[in-house]
């Protein structure tokens, strides 16, 4: 659905309105229309009663599993799991509190989702190794996974990740205006206070800000579904609490304490640029916008002696959605690199010590 908050704008990490461009962009008929998203497809039991919606399908090693950004669920990948499934065992999944998945117990951080989605892998029997595909939000969640479960880890697609320091350093550049409301989203809770009988009543005034509109690149039997559940007290507790904890500081000081050495781990990035103009902003300030954000995505690639930052031209924030082709070639590529690092001997993947050399 589209969202018009001003996390919409800032927490997913675009630096526009993305839900306006996704509208802009839209076709004129549904895209996606696939019925799976439609109702629950597997309950997952994680533990302590929870139960965390899965998506699986396809064959093969390693399995590709698929972390969707701020507010979206496992539809954000609807147009790029298919293309992988041909090929990999691939898993999407609902946080908790989002989507089909049972309610959070527990706050809405990187850690956590990171925490319930290994468990329903293992659940699942989805066995490691795994390549890690994350949107936004998400790409800090693959970060976590791989820095504690490194073991089963081969390597990440991260698109259009958010980075831990965001926050911070696009504060530096921000208009005089949108410092005025920088901190709101970590403070708001109109939307759970519009909640009336466990859910936010169509006739409220935060209705639209809240739960959205159709997405016109939905199905109506989709759109209808999705509306329902984000109506629910327990989505508004959800993403609530996941912005909270990213712009509190949680789920950033959880990324910021991972790793910052993936050895040869392919890490491809892929970064949306340059931005779009944005109303009221000044070709130099977006310009410093577009270079801030390349510059995160950068440092991630760099993680990796095989890391490397694709600039994704005609996209808004929403790669998975807009470019999907891009989005299914860099997941192959990250895939190949992994197969080659497989294939190839100990001996040839480390340089010899001088003297291994010697007759």
């Amino acid at each position: 659905m589209i969202r018009t908050t001003l996390a919409a704008m800032w927490a997913i990490g675009s630096l526009v309105l993305a839900a306006s461009a996704l509208a802009e962009q839209a076709p004129a008929k549904p895209i996606i229309t696939d019925p799976v998203y439609t109702k629950p497809y597997r309950l997952v039991d994680v533990g302590g009663g929870r139960r965390i919606n899965l998506y699986c399908r396809g064959t093969g090693s390693p399995a590709v599993i698929f972390s969707a950004g701020g507010y979206d669920s496992s539809i954000a990948w609807a147009l790029v799991q298919p293309a992988i499934s041909k090929t990999n065992t691939t898993c999407s999944y609902d946080r908790a509190g989002l989507g089909f998945s049972d309610a959070a117990t527990r706050p809405g951080t990187s850690a956590n989702d990171v925490d319930d989605i290994h468990k329903a892998l293992q659940a699942a029997h989805i066995k490691p190794p795994y390549l890690l595909v994350g949107h936004s939000m998400g790409g800090m969640a693959v970060r976590v996974f791989a820095d504690r479960y490194r073991d089963e880890v081969v390597g990440m697609v991260i698109v259009d990740g958010s980075h831990e320091d965001q926050s911070t350093r696009l504060k530096t550049i921000a208009t005089p205006e949108a410092l005025a409301h920088w901190d709101d989203e970590a403070t708001d809770t109109s939307c759970m206070d519009a909640i009336k009988d466990g859910e936010i009543p169509k006739e409220s005034p935060l209705y639209k800000k809240c739960v959205g509109e159709p997405d016109p690149r939905f199905s109506k039997a989709i759109n209808d579904v999705m509306l329902e559940y984000t109506a629910k007290a327990k989505y508004q507790a959800a993403t609530t609490s996941e912005m909270h904890n990213f712009w509190g500081g949680a789920s950033a000081d959880e990324t910021r304490a991972t790793r910052r050495d993936f050895g040869d781990m392919p890490i491809i990035v892929l970064t949306h640029a340059p931005h779009a103009p944005a109303k009221g902003i000044t070709q130099q300030l977006q310009d410093q916008r577009t270079v801030m954000w390349e510059q995160f995505q950068n440092e991630v690639a760099a993680m990796s002696t095989h890391g490397v930052n694709e600039v994704v031209p005609r996209s808004t924030h929403l790669i998975n959605y807009d470019r999907p082709e891009i989005v299914i070639d860099a997941i192959h590529q990250a895939l190949a690199i992994a197969a080659e690092q497989r294939d190839q001997p100990v001996a040839t993947k480390h340089a010899a010590h001088p003297s291994e050399a010697l007759p």
